[in-house]
């Protein structure tokens, strides 16, 4: 793997906070996919989401398959909870640029696990079936069972529970490279 160009295109996409990590260093586990499931508006309501994503264990399975990954940190604080959305959408776009320049390198295998819920459309169709936008759309790391608290940490990046928006808000996105 070439992460001397591979950095350079992400500098060139304007993320410049990432590590590289290991992907058999992300944690998958069962209780994040209760918490969607227990706990999430998104829940049955988006197409990259839960139900529509597969099993834990396929999740696990899926993210075997590759050694590396960048991880990528943003962070923000937003003066309303609406603003998440607008926020999220512009980021992610640009992630998926990203992940199609890091495919036309040659890395095939490029995956990217938005950093929250897909809002590439302003309204969701609510399922896979439905989606306008199959091409584009992309699960969360939670949405495939990803214990992203414990999974940024080991690389020492913050991230905590917040009381409310006004706080720094930090969030994550992960691109699966083979």
């Amino acid at each position: 793997m070439e992460k001397i160009r591979l950095e350079a295109l992400f500098r060139k996409h304007g993320f410049n906070d990432f590590k590289w990590i290991k992907a058999g260093d992300i944690v998958v586990s069962q209780w994040v996919r209760f918490k969607c499931m227990f706990g999430c508006d998104s829940f049955g309501k988006q197409g990259a989401c839960p139900p529509y994503v597969p099993s834990v264990a396929e999740c696990r399975e899926f993210i075997s398959e590759y050694q590396h990954a960048a991880l990528f940190h943003f962070s923000t604080s937003l003066e309303k909870p609406e603003d998440n959305r607008a926020w999220t959408r512009k980021v992610c776009t640009g992630l998926l640029k990203l992940e199609r320049d890091v495919f036309l390198a040659g890395y095939y295998k490029a995956f990217l696990l938005f950093m929250g819920s897909c809002y590439i459309c302003s309204e969701c169709e609510g399922s896979r079936l439905s989606c306008k936008n199959l091409k584009l759309a992309r699960p969360s790391p939670e949405a495939l069972a990803i214990d992203v608290y414990a999974t940024v940490r080991q690389y020492g990046y913050p991230i905590e529970v917040l009381q409310d928006y006004k706080q720094e808000l930090n969030k994550y996105g992960i691109l699966l490279i083979e």
